[in-house]
């Protein structure tokens, strides 16, 4: 066996494992992904849009208007909706990042700061569903390009 062999053989099991790896970090994601998709739609969209008393409560505190809060589960019904579909999941968590950020500063300042840490954690987890989707994100924006 020549040297060539022998380095070549632990490069391929590394790349199997690490293959292996990609397969089961995705598989997790997924599950992430479908659960913060129902979450972000069923408790925390409809609710807005069909009036429930807390959101109508929560947007008044805020200060903004009812109008923000139509917005805001627009968003989030979007981004939902986004985050199951294969193409769109990496640029639908992007999205999504902005508006935690958004509600991570409205909990520290208008509302209730220790409530800050959901949206964060959300965030993180976009983050992770980002940069797994980055090529198809990638593609997608390219062939907006053309």
């Amino acid at each position: 066996m020549s040297a060539q062999t022998h380095t070549a053989a632990p490069a391929a099991r590394v790349t199997a494992a690490s293959a292996g790896e990609r397969r089961t970090l995705r598989k997790v994601l997924w599950g992430a992904q479908i659960l913060l998709a129902a979450f972000l739609f069923f408790a925390s969209a409809l609710p807005k849009f069909a009036g429930q008393a807390d959101a109508v409560a929560t947007f008044d505190e805020i200060g903004w208007g009812q109008w923000f809060r139509y917005v805001t589960g627009a968003v989030e019904a979007a981004g939902a909706i986004g985050l199951v579909v294969p193409r769109l999941a990496g640029l639908a968590a992007t999205g999504l990042i902005g508006l935690m950020a958004g509600a991570a500063l409205t909990q520290l300042l208008v509302l209730e700061p220790a409530w800050a840490l959901l949206p964060v954690g959300f965030a993180v987890v976009f983050a992770a569903v980002a940069w797994d989707r980055r090529a198809e994100s990638r593609e997608v924006l390219r062939s907006l390009k053309r």
